[in-house]
């Protein structure tokens, strides 16, 4: 239910090189983290001492209790059970977030104006130049400084943003060797994705100088196909480790639901992400004979058996759906306009600066900073936008993982974890703007919604008795 498929400094870098690369942030949909064990998950002792251990019982008492729910006082008493303290702590690390998206948008413009003000992109252009008369060369030697300094330039507000921000709220585990190691795993990685996006991007820019936004956009859907699709099977593991998941007590009901949705795995894999986070994850993602179903360590060890099938219906439910097809084509569509708009104001800034710049037009590296410049200021207004597309498509996987799953309490109980980072109740326009997601209210909602229509229900009971921390 969680963007948290990429490293955070290959969307850093790739941003720079194109900013395409923020929408794959939106297009990767995963579980739910949570750090917080403070919410019920037995049953009460003065349900046992009513008959509540007894299944004749629980179904009578469930039937009775379904008839006569409200959904909307229902959903109030969830929220309720979250301590003020926590409920303080999680909308304060959620609206700090608010604020990052705009230094993070501030920051790519400073980067931008100072690259071209500053004269280093026409030096950067100009040794390239000089070493090498193939063009395609050249733009390799103009990208490979240039992604290097831009990472350099916004490192101070990543440290800040994903290292010490995170283990200040308590969300992160690891020392700062270790995560500057997979840092510089990430620079790697997003220097030779990023390099080869702009050795294409190039041609299409010097063979189609007029036209380049309609086949940059073609050139910028296939590279995200690639990232969102099948390099989360091979980049994922430089940084985590993948075994099967061994336990048959939480297999078994995840392959079943698999096979019932015609979703072509045969086994589970356990990822060691508490080496990283305190956060939960998971995903189903794949293509052309790579789908894996895949959870971390934390939800195994922070979650109940009901939680987690309802979590892993909700990762079916994005790929069962085919909300990663859906969200390349809209955001195929955003980055058509994007690049129209790009076009026209481009190709204006050139005609007034471009001769103080020593800009030759949209086929010279020189100009770079600019574009980027200008798709960060359209990234940024288009972020409302943005996210309601994906919150859309969560809504859907939030449907199918309860109508997979059959787990309103447990639906429940999953939104209140995610209150732990995310803002639980939020103001409609605020949900609006600054939500990927479905709040935790409407989600709860949702649940309770589903509960009232007496459908028949999973063993939560049943299933929570039994814990499955190892």
């Amino acid at each position: 239910m969680d963007a948290h498929m990429t490293n955070s400094s290959i969307l850093i870098l790739l941003a720079a090189g194109c900013i395409i690369a923020p929408a794959l942030t939106y297009a990767q949909a995963n579980a739910t983290p949570t750090v917080s064990r403070a919410f019920p998950d037995r049953v009460s002792s003065s349900d046992r001492a009513a008959g509540a251990s007894d299944p004749g019982y629980r179904a009578a008492a469930a039937s009775e209790n379904v008839q006569s729910l409200d959904p909307a006082a229902a959903t109030q008493a969830w929220l309720a059970t979250m301590p003020r303290a926590q409920r303080e702590k999680s909308d304060a690390y959620f609206e700090g977030g608010y604020w990052l998206i705009l230094w993070n948008f501030l920051l790519a413009v400073a980067i931008s104006v100072f690259l071209l003000a500053s004269r280093i992109s026409v030096r950067l252009r100009d040794f390239a130049e000089r070493i090498t008369g193939f063009k395609t060369l050249q733009v390799i030697a103009y990208a490979l400084p240039y992604l290097v300094i831009v990472y350099v330039l916004s490192f101070p507000l990543n440290l800040y943003e994903h290292f010490f921000r995170e283990h200040q709220y308590g969300f992160a585990t690891q020392s700062f060797l270790s995560w500057f190691r997979e840092q510089l795993i990430g620079v790697g990685v997003a220097i030779i994705g990023g390099t080869i996006l702009l050795i294409v991007l190039y041609a299409v820019f010097r063979r189609a100088p007029r036209t380049w936004w309609i086949w940059g956009t073609v050139v910028a859907v296939s590279f995200m196909f690639v990232v969102v699709f099948i390099a989360p099977v091979f980049i994922e593991p430089l940084f985590n480790t993948y075994k099967p998941l061994t336990k048959p007590e939480i297999r078994d009901p995840i392959l079943a639901m698999a096979r019932a949705n015609q979703i072509p795995v045969k086994q589970v894999f356990e990822v060691d992400a508490s080496r990283q986070t305190t956060r939960v994850s998971a995903n189903v993602s794949g293509v052309l004979g790579t789908t894996r179903i895949a959870l971390n360590d934390n939800l195994l060890k922070q979650c109940t058996l009901p939680e987690i099938r309802e979590v892993m219906a909700h990762e079916m439910g994005h790929y069962v759906l085919n909300h990663g097809a859906k969200l390349l084509t809209y955001f195929g569509i955003f980055i058509l306009v994007g690049f129209a708009f790009t076009h026209v104001f481009f190709d204006a800034a050139v005609a007034r600066w471009g001769s103080k710049w020593s800009m030759r037009g949209i086929a010279d590296p020189a100009g770079l900073p600019l574009l980027v410049l200008i798709l960060s200021a359209l990234l940024f207004v288009a972020t409302p936008f943005l996210n309601t597309v994906v919150r859309v498509t969560e809504r859907e996987a939030d449907a199918f993982g309860i109508n997979t799953s059959r787990e309103p309490d447990g639906m429940a109980k999953v939104a209140l974890k995610l209150g732990a980072y995310r803002k639980l109740d939020p103001a409609p326009l605020e949900e609006f703007i600054f939500f990927d997601h479905p709040s935790g209210r409407a989600r709860i909602r949702m649940a309770m919604d589903w509960k009232a229509a007496n459908l028949p229900v999973g063993q939560s009971t049943l299933s929570e008795s039994s814990s499955t921390s190892p």
